[in-house]
């Protein structure tokens, strides 16, 4: 019986082979290029050798002794008829051919040089362990600058490549004269150990020559095995294709040179051997064309396997396919919490959790058991303690299988409400892309998720889909709960806002209940706080019914009972009108009176005066209510406030109905000849510029500085269009009044904005191509149905027309032309976007805070001495600031007892 002896790997060193280690390496040598007999039986010392492998089931390998699974596998090599160069290290060799002599292979340093780089490399390794690449770029050049050499005073050539690699060199006398890769591993071979250092290379390691292949190592056969194709013919693996192409190269070229060939001939087959042995390291190499298969298809050789998105690196070991794991669609659910995934039935009855069977639960267990893998919650397989599977779907008699549990065998059971599962939508972007939810099991075939938060995993309900991955030991699952549940993600690492909160009807929800306009009866108060689970309180009706003297409730005063109670704050809403307000202009802001219900302010629980909306109740805003709650109270507090304030909000806008149709965006008669009129002035405008612009009247028309006349003519115009098209608009939005529902949505931030709402009910308004109008097709105009060189507005792509009254063809035609351009420039951007998060992923990745507050890289190397100069932690701050002033001023203002409670 073998022992092993376990030990832990320090380091690994990665240096090239030398040839007589790829001889010692192989267990065959390769000389025919050949693969199997007429009776499909590999041919010895052609390129499926059994000594290299075995790739047949119940056929065990020539070296080992193994059969199939437990042979790795041997390499085996190729003697090439002529040497040639190994085409990763082309670049390479050439700085080396570049930095020494060509008579005695010395670096081109002088003695002095080489003393003070010595010392200087040697200091790098002692502190680093590393070469410095930063001191060899510094030697190259040097040596690039020398005349000549400073040993042997041999006058120094310049050396070119031509690639991938052909070196050639430029003489005084001949010329350009080539040089073959016998002649470079020549001039490799004389470069003396010390000289080494001074190129990059460690001399204990490595020799330069072994750059120039003398020897081809050929991989074993289970790298490249054969498949047998259902007409049973047997098909080569592409690396295969391309070494019998080398080898048949190679014993032509042998045979050649003993048969004392013409020169041009060996040339020819050399330069061909060089070719495939370049194509059989890298197939994309740039200079000459890949080697293809007979059906035309590129081969995938070494290099191809292991770089790119589909190569070993990032498709196998980086990336890998996993169990426990299920795909579907994802749809909405309102009811469900922020922390919860509804699951569907068919996948919870698939998916398990192995649990430990003992005394305290084994009736539980043995109910599962029971219940089988065809009724949830059951259990699909039993773990015995000698690790055998008992799969419960071939089971009859389940109640004999119930009998032998003991404590320690496993139960798979199906996943159950409350289960912990990690939720995620790709493409993965940031840490909130995957979270932890809890099971909630339900009918149907979509995973069920709350509206809340979709802003972390940037989802929406057309047709996404998500994945769901289930932990599978305890440690897993403690993980989960403590690190990745929603609940620990509210607040974003970004800017230490919420990234979870209110979206679309929630907000206009909440703006409906909060403004001063809303009253609500003793049961519609009920109602509305029942569905937030408040069973025990009702706050003081605030005024009565003149006609029924029945009791209304204010929905502040509703909304007031999930906020806790000693939640002070200060903000404004999206209604503020800022420096706009007419108010504030006279004599400063008048806060709690302000007529517009722009200033929002929470006194011990007790919301006072403002609306909520996006600002104060929406996903992705600091300064939030969502937000304070969060800082102040905890994550769990967080989480309760916005799934009961969410669940109000449903009911509300479910009883008192918030549609939106068609006749939301007519405008009436006067209204609209108002729109036509501005329209019409613009037009005018327009046509004044460019007839000032053909006559170059400067009066009217004067240049602006550092632009051509038409460049101005062009910004003027579009200046006009953009400024009717925004008194249309507004027009429109004063005519569609405060209480209709489109104007709702984009006043508080739910969805949309006032450019929409004014394309849908006044005028679309100018299209553009690149920030211009449009200006290019057929024959100097830009359709049939214009004159040419008309610069009109209605010949360059304004949009007359609402999206209500609908477009003319040739309006349609330019809107096509400009959504056009919106389509392309997204996919262009979310590629170029994604290949620069992955590069400055790379980059940064070993970078880490310390426990001393600096940032360090892997190799210790610091980066920072304090984290961001300021050492605040962006997931922990309020927008980047340590301590938001006016919250703390707000917080612990004290207020009298009575007042709040009047207040309450």
């Amino acid at each position: 019986m073998s022992s092993y002896i376990s030990k832990y790997i320090s380091k690994i060193d990665f240096s090239l082979l030398s040839p007589g280690e790829i001889r010692k390496l192989s267990a065959a040598r390769i000389i025919t290029a050949d693969t199997y007999d007429e009776d499909g039986l590999p041919i010895p010392s052609g390129l499926m050798d059994p000594r290299l492998g075995t790739i047949e089931p119940g056929r065990r390998c020539a070296t080992c002794g193994n059969r199939l699974g437990d042979c790795t596998g041997h390499f085996g090599h190729i003697e090439l008829a002529r040497p040639v160069v190994n085409v990763g290290y082309a670049k390479r060799m050439l700085k080396w051919l570049r930095s020494i002599c060509r008579e005695c292979s010395r670096i081109l340093l002088t003695d002095e040089q080489q003393v003070y780089y010595r010392k200087k490399f040697e200091r790098h390794m002692e502190v680093f362990q590393e070469v410095d690449e930063d001191l060899i770029k510094e030697i190259y050049k040097i040596c690039r600058k020398a005349k000549t050499c400073p040993h042997c005073s041999t006058e120094r050539y310049s050396v070119k490549i031509e690639k991938p690699t052909s070196y050639y060199e430029e003489t005084p006398e001949k010329g350009t004269k080539p040089m073959n890769p016998k002649d470079v591993r020549r001039r490799l071979e004389k470069i003396i150990p010390e000289d080494l250092w001074f190129i990059g290379i460690n001399p204990e390691k490595t020799r330069p020559e072994w750059t120039i292949l003398t020897v081809l190592p050929i991989p074993p056969v289970c790298v490249r095995p054969s498949i047998t194709l259902e007409s049973g013919i047997r098909s080569e693996d592409d690396l295969t294709h391309k070494l019998v192409d080398v080898i048949r190269i190679n014993q032509r070229l042998r045979e050649n040179i003993d048969a004392g060939s013409p020169q041009l001939i060996v040339e020819d087959l050399w330069e061909l051997l060089q070719y495939h042995v370049t194509t059989y390291f890298n197939n994309e190499v740039s200079g000459i064309p890949p080697a293809r298969h007979r059906s035309g298809r590129s081969l995938r050789t070494l290099t191809q396997r292991l770089k790119g998105k589909e190569g070993r690196f990032r498709s196998n070991l980086s990336g890998k396919r996993v169990d426990f794991s299920a795909r579907t669609v994802i749809s909405p659910d309102p009811h469900l919490s922020i922390n919860e995934v509804g699951v569907p039935k068919a996948i919870a009855k698939e998916l398990t959790v192995p649990i430990k069977v003992t005394e305290w639960n084994m009736e539980e267990m043995k109910q599962l058991v029971l219940n089988g893998p065809n009724v949830h919650p059951g259990a699909n397989y039993i773990i015995r303690n000698d690790k055998r599977r008992i799969d419960l779907r071939f089971v009859q008699k389940r109640e004999n299988v119930c009998e032998t549990l003991k404590p320690g065998f496993q139960i798979e059971r199906h996943l159950k409400n409350g289960d912990l599962v990690l939720f995620n939508r790709q493409p993965s972007l940031h840490r909130m892309s995957i979270m932890a939810h809890e099971v909630k099991v339900m009918e149907n075939k979509t995973f069920r998720l709350s509206l809340c938060v979709c802003p972390p995993y940037n989802a929406d309900f057309d047709g996404d889909e998500m994945n769901l991955h289930v932990p599978q030991s305890e440690e897993a699952r403690a993980e989960a709960k403590i690190l990745l549940r929603v609940q620990e993600h509210i607040l974003s690492p970004r800017f230490g806002g919420p990234v979870i909160g209110g979206i679309q009807d929630f907000i206009s929800a909440a703006y409906i209940l909060t403004r001063k306009e809303s009253f609500f009866t003793k049961g519609q108060a009920q109602l509305l706080l029942f569905s937030a689970g408040i069973r025990h309180k009702m706050p003081e009706p605030s005024t009565t019914d003149p006609d029924t003297g029945e009791d209304l409730y204010t929905g502040k005063s509703i909304f007031s009972q999930l906020l806790p109670d000693t939640l002070n704050m200060e903000t404004t809403s999206k209604y503020c009108r800022k420096d706009a307000c007419e108010y504030k202009q006279e004599g400063g802001c008048i806060k709690e009176d302000c007529p517009y219900e722009g200033y929002v302010k929470i006194i011990n629980g007790s919301l006072i005066s403002g609306v909520l909306d996006k600002k104060t109740f929406g996903a992705m805003q600091s300064k939030s209510i969502l937000h304070r709650i969060t800082k102040d109270y905890g994550n769990v507090a967080g989480r309760i406030f916005l799934d009961s304030a969410v669940q109000m909000l449903l009911v509300l806008i479910i009883e008192m109905g918030f549609t939106m149709a068609m006749d939301d965006f007519s405008v009436n008669r006067n209204t609209q000849n108002t729109i036509q009129e501005i329209l019409q002035e613009a037009a005018k405008q327009v046509d004044k510029y460019i007839d000032a612009y053909i006559r170059r009247d400067e009066s009217i028309l004067p240049s602006s500085p550092g632009h051509t006349y038409e460049e101005t003519l062009e910004n003027k115009v579009q200046d006009v269009l953009q400024k009717a098209r925004t008194e249309a608009g507004e027009i429109a939005t004063n005519h569609l009044g405060i209480d209709n529902h489109a104007v709702i949505m984009t006043k508080t931030g739910a969805r949309g904005n006032t450019v929409n709402l004014s394309q849908m009910a006044a005028c679309v308004g100018q299209q553009s191509i690149r920030n211009q109008r449009i200006n290019r097709g057929y024959r100097d105009r830009t359709l049939p149905h214009y004159k040419e060189n008309d610069l009109s507005a209605e010949a360059r792509g304004f949009v007359e027309n609402s999206y209500q009254r609908g477009l003319t063809p040739t309006e349609f035609f330019f809107h096509a032309m400009g959504g056009r351009e919106g389509l392309v420039d997204t996919a262009v951007r979310t590629s170029t976007s994604g290949y620069m998060q992955r590069r400055l992923i790379n980059a940064l990745q070993d970078i880490k805070c310390e426990h001393d507050f600096t940032v360090r890289n892997a190799a210790g190397h610091v980066i920072q001495f304090k984290y961001g100069d300021d050492l605040i932690d962006p997931a922990r701050s309020d927008h980047g600031q340590a301590i938001d002033i006016n919250a703390l001023i707000a917080k612990t203002r004290a207020y009298k007892p009575e007042a709040s409670t009047s207040e309450k």
